[in-house]
């Protein structure tokens, strides 16, 4: 199994940080690079605990279907959302949510394996993790940008 451990400090209260990080709309926003739009289940609002949704997205060259379920919430520090269908073999992300004195440590901790054994293993040591570090990167900089500016009225109004 791989890891990926990104820690994020955003300077906004911990509950719109944790209202951004699962906003299903502003997800739609930091991923405009991959053109990932919601296609089942929650596709607009706010995702909460055991409901579902299902990304059309273009990575790796290739159109991917991947559905996630929210497993796990403890509003405002923690979520959790794993793969229920999708290309990997396991795939489970938890957000948490840390209160500081001048805003809110935002941790992402991904956990995923690739199908193909040696060859998949290989593939996420030397390509796949570091694509998916990027990724995260660049959405918790969208998370971060509406947050700490009045963009995140137009996602959270």
């Amino acid at each position: 199994m791989t890891k990926i451990h990104i820690t994020t400090f955003i300077a906004a209260p911990i509950k719109r940080v944790f209202d951004l990080s699962r906003s299903i709309n502003l997800h739609k926003i930091s991923t405009s690079k991959t053109g990932e739009e919601a296609i089942a289940g929650t596709i607009s609002g706010l995702i909460n605990k055991d409901e579902e949704v299902t990304w059309k997205a273009k990575h790796l060259f290739k159109t991917r279907i991947f559905t996630s379920k929210i497993t796990d919430m403890q509003m405002p520090d923690f979520f959790c959302d794993e793969m229920i269908k999708g290309d990997f073999k396991r795939f489970k992300h938890e957000h948490f949510f840390k209160t500081v004195s001048n805003g809110t440590i935002m941790i992402d901790k991904l956990d995923f394996e690739s199908p193909y054994g040696s060859i998949g293993r290989m593939v996420n040591k030397y390509f796949l993790k570091k694509y998916l570090e990027n990724f995260l990167t660049e959405r918790n900089k969208v998370i971060k940008n509406y947050a700490e500016t009045e963009k995140w009225k137009a996602i959270l109004n």
